[in-house]
């Protein structure tokens, strides 16, 4: 693998930094500060969307194609199982948040801060199975001109979706995932973009992790 990142890595990097800072943020909370409560439920919201944008991609895209290529039927499989897992810990985590929401104590706090725990295990798990064991085969057909097609549906629906999509791999991101960043989408075009579309990103999520 190069020393530059895949874009599906620099979204995996943001995935685990996000998993990472919302349970850190959970146990850190304050009895009663039901404003921080609130920043880390948008926050995670977030996330939930752009995971689940990416994963469900995949599913509809990513793994029929490698299928179709003679990829092992078996490891697709296991990917789209892992992607189950995933939503149903996603959704756990939102409820012990709702369930915060309602009532912010310090055991409900600890409560949805284990709950994330054990979403960053699911989580993590996937993603590092992932790079593991398909990252190669996607590299592999990084060439090839149906693929280069097929990876345009994975983008962001809107300008303005990938403008927010973009703001929020770059927040709290590495060098590593950044330079990786700018060598796949030209360093102007990204700063055009999240500095005139990425309005809701800057304004509801990143003061989260201020």
């Amino acid at each position: 693998m190069s020393a530059e990142l895949s874009m599906n890595q620099i979204i995996h990097a943001a995935v685990r930094r996000d998993v990472a800072r919302t349970q850190q943020a959970l146990r850190a909370l304050r009895e009663g500060d039901t404003a921080r409560v609130h920043q880390v439920q948008v926050a995670w919201a977030n996330l939930v969307r752009e995971l689940t944008h990416h994963h469900e991609a995949e599913d509809e895209h990513v793994w029929p194609f490698l299928q179709s290529r003679g990829f092992d039927v078996g490891l697709m499989e296991e990917m789209e199982a892992e992607h189950v897992a995933m939503k149903t810990a996603l959704r756990s985590v939102s409820a012990s948040l709702q369930s915060l929401a309602a009532a912010p104590t310090a055991a409900n706090a600890a409560a949805a801060a284990d709950e994330v725990a054990r979403a960053e295990t699911v989580i993590n798990g996937h993603l590092d199975h992932e790079e593991r064991d398909v990252e190669a085969l996607m590299d592999e057909l990084k060439e090839d001109a149906e693929f280069k097609a097929l990876t345009k549906k994975l983008r962001p629906q809107s300008t303005v979706d990938a403008a927010n999509a973009l703001a929020w791999m770059q927040d709290g991101a590495g060098e590593r995932e950044l330079s990786s960043l700018r060598a796949t989408i030209p360093a102007p075009v990204v700063a055009v973009l999240t500095t005139l579309l990425a309005r809701r990103y800057r304004r509801e999520v990143a003061p989260t992790w201020r």
